[in-house]
């Protein structure tokens, strides 16, 4: 299928790289979130958004805190806009950047979930599990949360209060 100008249309649930604006995005991963914390920043990479990789550089024993907690600084600070964090559950280093003021972490484990995160919740944050999903899906899953936008309306007074605890 080609657009009007002759180009062909985007992959289906990639986005469009040519209207959704390029972001700054940290990623950081403990040592069981690695690959797929690669695998997820050359999609972003492809995408056209500037990656910044706060860690794990390899596969050696290291901490899931350290790196939530770098992602979420990043993010709060403003150095990225977006934060994407792997470890082996998702769940550790998501309760890592949450403990940073402003960071709305969401553990997504599907498209549903990735995009239900920023269009209700307004999360800022991806965590993923390497152990628990599969690449395909964890491609799927960022695509859907790059994708979603904040809808906001009933859901701002619900941010409100995430943000006041």
């Amino acid at each position: 299928m080609k657009e009007q100008s002759g180009t062909p249309a985007p992959h289906p649930g990639r986005g469009d790289p040519r209207t959704i604006p390029s972001v700054r995005i940290a990623t950081g991963s403990d040592h069981a979130g690695y690959r797929l914390k690669r695998l997820l920043a050359e999609r972003l990479a492809e995408r056209g958004h500037e990656v910044d990789d706060l860690g794990t550089h390899d596969e050696d024993r290291v901490d899931y805190p350290d790196y939530g907690a770098a992602v979420g600084e990043a993010v709060a600070a403003g150095r990225a806009d977006l934060g994407v964090c792997v470890c082996g559950s998702g769940i550790g280093i998501a309760m890592a950047a949450n403990k940073i003021s402003g960071i709305r972490a969401a553990v997504v484990h599907d498209s549903v979930s990735a995009a239900l995160a920023r269009r209700h919740n307004d999360a800022n944050v991806a965590c993923f599990g390497q152990r628990l999903i599969d690449d395909g899906t964890a491609l799927d899953a960022l695509d859907a949360f790059l994708d979603a936008s904040f809808e906001g309306g009933r859901h701002v007074a619900r941010v409100a209060k995430l943000d006041a605890l």
